[in-house]
């Protein structure tokens, strides 16, 4: 087993796992490697993109307590770049090493209704919410909430996928058919005017780090833009920073988090801020971070679960990040011989509808806004 004192840095040289394959791993590995430390990945594909940067990979299911022990007891933090990982998982993993986030963050990001209940009761604004697990809960939670509302699963969703949007009453078998089963979660509708989010990061020692908040637009529901600074009262901003203070101390949280925030109309009582809701990792809508900032939110990543201290979140520049989606991906030399434009592909080699093939972030000094 890899012994560590919680929070006593980890010194150059020193082995960094991390959970899953893709693009958020491969530039979790680039940041490690800025910083001198090594980096091995535990994913099921044989070749993937983080793979293709990093020291050692292992092939192997997490389902597998013989590989995943090895793979813990080689390195002497584990983090992961995706929520999905089961329980057990990270449950084998803790037995032998570190694993930061914790999984406890991991566990409650994990369910959508134990997210919610764990945001109100840090006594933090969401959408109305019921549970749902029956045809005749579903039937009482629209005749509670209205409709226009959304019927989520509770687990394993993600960009779009298993949700349902109810837009009558008359539509709920359908609509409860459709998610074949699964335990879910209806969401009122909430009349947000636009979506933020929030990077930040928490240390070992509970010290904290917020970049600026960035304004997000979806199509398809998948972000395609993301927008630095957001147009937002100061305020309003620093309020959102707060509330992502108290979610990371509430869960005794270590790494990077990324918090989406829904803003309501002015005319709204009580807080204008209702958070949607947080992924315990890296996120997409800080990818802006590589080119705007001195210290990304990858490198922020790894020194806060390296127990470094937390690098300056300074913005040296506004930025717009785009993500290349599917054959967006073909205006690669397009994007390259832009001004001010900088490139990130993810080395993947099938560019399917819907998946994310890299990004691209405009930097735009202050004085051409």
């Amino acid at each position: 087993m890899t012994q560590h004192n919680p929070l006593e840095a980890l010194a150059p040289g020193s082995t960094v796992g991390i959970l899953g394959g893709g693009q958020l791993g491969r530039m979790l590995a680039q940041a490690a490697a800025k910083l001198g430390l090594r980096v091995h990945i535990y994913a099921p594909e044989e070749t993937s993109p983080a793979a293709e940067v990093s020291d050692k990979a292992t092939c192997g299911t997490y389902e597998d307590a013989a590989s995943l022990t090895a793979f813990a007891e080689s390195v002497d933090v584990v983090t992961y770049e995706f929520e999905n990982v089961p329980g057990e998982t990270a449950r084998i993993l803790a037995e032998h090493t570190l694993v930061r986030p914790s999984p406890k963050a991991l566990a409650v990001s994990q369910d959508r209704l134990d997210e919610k209940n764990f945001l109100t009761g840090l006594g933090i604004r969401t959408a109305p919410f019921a549970p749902v697990d029956t045809l005749q809960d579903l039937e009482e939670a629209l005749a509670k909430l209205g409709t226009p509302a959304i019927l989520k699963t509770r687990r394993f969703g993600y960009d779009g996928k298993g949700q349902v949007k109810i837009d009558r009453s008359a539509d709920a078998k359908a609509a409860f058919d459709a998610l074949k089963g699964a335990p879910a979660i209806l969401e009122g509708f909430v009349p947000f005017e636009k979506e933020v989010s929030v990077i930040a990061a928490r240390a070992p020692d509970g010290s904290f780090a917020a970049y600026d908040v960035g304004e997000n637009d979806h199509r398809h529901h998948i972000l395609h833009t993301t927008t630095v600074p957001a147009a937002l009262p100061a305020a309003l901003a620093d309020t959102a920073r707060e509330m992502t203070r108290t979610l990371m101390d509430g869960l005794d949280y270590v790494g990077v988090i990324g918090v989406e925030f829904f803003i309501l109309p002015d005319g709204e009582t009580g807080s204008r801020l209702c958070i949607n809701e947080f992924a315990p990792r890296v996120h997409n809508s800080g990818h802006w971070t590589m080119d705007a900032c001195l210290v990304s939110q990858f490198e922020q990543h790894i020194r806060a679960i390296c127990g470094w201290p937390l690098g300056s979140t300074k913005r040296h520049s506004d930025a717009v990040m785009l993500n290349l989606i599917g054959t967006d991906v073909e205006a690669w030399s397009s994007h390259a011989a832009t001004p001010d434009r900088s490139v990130h592909l993810y080395g993947k080699h099938d560019p399917r509808p819907g998946r994310k093939m890299g990004h691209v972030t405009t930097i735009y000094h202050r004085q051409d806004r």
